[in-house]
């Protein structure tokens, strides 16, 4: 057998997930409103919700920081996974699509367990830093945003994270393109430019795991 990578056919893709998915009723009801969307890509995989989920109860992580909300499917994933007084905030800049998901969650219960804050994902999180005293005392911050922002999220959430604590970046493959040299779109080369600055980054510890669209996995030393 190759040590490469599996490469997954559509119905291998299913077999995998009819022998490990779990989901929660309330989850597949966001997937399934989502899938009406044009934009309905934005949202992260059930296997990578589900992966994160096992991560953050490895960390027990008590506090999250969520940089794009969407429709508020990986915010759900991630505060059903937290124990009791764990607390997620989440950032986004669309107010449609934040009060659909915070209908979500209060229909599944967790809505006491997700912050919502609205607007600019920098100021927001220099504010938390700042204002909230937030730096150094996070478990984990997920990215998902923009991606022309990325690098300024990611060193933002390093700041924001306790040491050993968790920075989790989604589409760091990007459908591919990340290998087209042809592909000179703007957030084509922010995905790039992002991907060799975490390689070059002796501040973190990391792995690329090829689940969903690529998601990027780096602890901070």
């Amino acid at each position: 057998m190759s040590s490469k990578t599996i490469q997954l056919s559509d119905a291998l893709h299913e077999y995998m997930l009819s022998i490990s998915l779990r989901e929660m009723d309330s989850l597949k009801r966001i997937r399934e409103h989502t899938a009406n969307r044009p934009d309905s890509n934005m949202q992260i995989s059930p296997e990578q919700g589900q992966l994160i989920s096992l991560i953050i109860k490895l960390i027990n992580a008590k506090k999250i920081v969520e940089i794009g909300t969407f429709t508020g499917y990986s915010a759900l994933t991630f505060a059903s996974a937290m124990d009791d007084g764990g607390k997620v905030i989440t950032i986004d800049c669309n107010e449609k699509t934040t009060d659909a998901a915070k209908s979500f969650w209060k229909d599944a219960g967790f809505e006491n367990k997700i912050e919502s804050k609205l607007g600019d994902a920098i100021d927001i999180l220099n504010s938390l830093i700042r204002n909230e005293s937030l730096s150094g005392q996070v478990d984990m911050v997920f990215i998902d945003a923009d991606k022309a922002n990325y690098i300024s999220y990611y060193e933002l959430a390093l700041e924001l994270i306790r040491p050993k604590g968790l920075v989790m970046i989604d589409n760091v493959l990007w459908g591919g393109s990340v290998i087209d040299a042809q592909d000179v779109r703007k957030d084509t080369t922010a995905i790039k430019n992002f991907n060799v600055h975490l390689k070059n980054d002796s501040r973190i510890e990391m792995s690329l795991v090829p689940i969903g669209d690529g998601l990027t996995i780096a602890r901070k030393k």
